[in-house]
C-alpha cells in the first residue's frame, strides 16, 4: 500500500473538515470532488472571479447526495478579512487555491493580481493561524524559479522572477515561511508545474496552453505558438495535485515551513504538445487538423522547465500516478464531451 493509500484509507475512517479556498475553479474543484468521494466535510470560498458555477455543479453530479451535503458553500473574497475568519471556523486543513493566475494578466494588471495574491493570502494564512488549523497547504508556483538556469529545478535553488505574478507567489513563500518560524504555524507550499485536466477553463486571454489549444482544434481554428515551439515544460495531470495536497496536508509537523515541487519530473516541449492534443484528437473523429503557426515569444515566459520531484517523493512518499500521456487522453475526453457547455 502506497503512503497515498494508506492517508486516504485513514481518512475514510476518520473525516476531517477541509476549507478549500478558490473551490469553483479548476484544481479547487477537483480537490472538492477527491474529499467529498473520501466522505469528508469541505467548506468552500469562492468569489467566482476565475471560478465557475457549472464546476460546482459537475461535482454535484458525480457525488452521492450524503456526500454533497457534506459542502458547504461561502460566496466570497479572500480581500476581506472577515470573509477568511469566517470560512476557518472548525477546519482542521486549510488547502489554499485562491489566486489570480496567470504571468501576462499580472503584466498586464500587478495591482489586482498583488491584491488577490498577497493581501488575500495573508488575510487567509492569518485567519487560519488565529483559528489553530492543524495544516495551511497553498499553491506556490514553478514561476518562483524565475530565471535560475539549471534543469530540473530543485526547491532550493531559485532566481530572479520574470513577472509580477512571479512575485506575488514568491513573496506567499515568504510570508508561509516567517508564519512557521515566529508562530510555530504548519505551512507547506507546493510550487504548481503547468497543471492540467478535466474542468480547467479553455476560454478568455489567460487560459492554460492545453485547454486552450483543446477548444481551439475542436471548433477548427489555427493554434498559434509563441516562439519555435522548442519551450519546453514539465506538465502535470491533475490527479498528482490531488495526491500531494493531501499528502502534504496531514504531514507530520517537522514538514511544517517547506516548499515542494509537484510535477511529474520530465519535460514536454510546445510542438510534441501539439501533436499529442492533435492526435488524441483525431482518434476522436475530429478530422484533420491543420499545423500550427508562429510568433513571437512572449513576455515573462521562462524557455525551458522540469522539476525534481526527488524532494516530495522522499518527505512525503509522494509517486505520481498519471504522466503527461495518459492525462491528456482522460483530459481531452473530458473536453470532448464538455464542449457545449464551456
Amino acid at each position: 500500500m502506497t503512503k497515498y493509500e494508506q492517508i486516504q484509507k485513514e481518512l475514510l475512517e476518520s473525516p476531517k473538515t477541509w476549507l478549500v479556498t478558490g473551490v469553483a475553479g479548476f484544481i479547487g474543484s477537483n480537490l472538492l470532488e477527491k474529499l467529498l468521494k473520501l466522505n469528508q466535510t469541505v467548506v468552500g470560498l469562492d468569489n467566482f472571479a476565475t471560478g465557475h458555477q457549472h464546476n460546482l455543479d459537475e461535482v454535484k453530479t458525480l457525488t452521492s447526495e450524503e456526500q454533497w451535503d457534506r459542502f458547504i458553500f461561502i460566496e466570497g473574497d479572500i480581500r476581506e478579512l472577515k470573509t477568511c475568519q469566517q470560512a476557518v471556523q472548525g477546519v482542521d486543513y486549510v488547502l489554499h487555491q485562491a489566486a489570480l493566475g496567470s504571468v501576462p494578466r499580472s503584466i498586464v494588471d500587478p495591482l489586482t493580481s498583488n491584491a488577490a495574491n498577497i493581501t488575500g493570502f495573508l488575510n487567509m494564512l492569518d485567519a487560519a493561524k488565529e483559528a489553530h488549523v492543524k495544516s495551511f497547504t497553498y499553491a506556490a508556483s514553478s514561476s518562483t524559479y524565475g530565471d535560475h538556469p539549471a534543469l530540473p529545478k530543485v526547491e532550493e535553488n531559485i532566481g530572479n522572477p520574470l513577472s509580477p505574478y512571479a512575485v506575488t507567489k514568491y513573496v506567499n513563500e515568504l510570508y508561509a515561511g516567517v508564519y512557521a518560524r515566529t508562530y510555530g504555524f504548519k505551512t507547506i507550499g507546493l510550487r504548481y508545474f503547468n497543471v492540467f485536466g478535466q474542468r480547467q477553463d479553455p476560454n478568455g486571454a489567460y487560459a492554460a496552453v492545453i485547454p486552450k489549444w483543446t477548444g481551439i482544434m475542436i471548433n477548427g481554428e489555427s493554434v498559434y505558438i509563441n516562439g519555435d515551439g522548442e519551450t519546453s515544460r514539465d506538465f502535470c495531470y491533475i490527479e498528482n495535485v490531488i495526491q500531494m495536497n493531501i499528502l502534504s496536508a496531514v504531514a507530520r509537523d517537522e514538514h511544517k515551513d517547506t516548499v515542494y515541487n509537484v510535477a511529474v519530473g520530465d519535460n514536454t516541449s510546445l510542438n510534441k504538445l501539439f501533436s499529442m492534443i492533435k492526435i488524441a484528437l483525431e482518434d476522436k473523429g475530429y478530422g484533420e487538423i491543420d499545423e500550427p503557426k508562429f510568433r513571437e515569444f512572449r513576455v515573462g515566459d521562462v524557455r525551458h522547465s522540469q522539476a525534481s520531484i526527488s524532494k516530495a517523493k522522499r518527505a512525503l512518499g509522494y509517486m505520481p500516478d498519471y504522466t503527461i500521456d495518459t492525462g491528456i487522453v482522460i483530459a481531452i475526453d473530458w473536453y470532448v464531451k464538455n464542449r457545449g457547455v464551456l
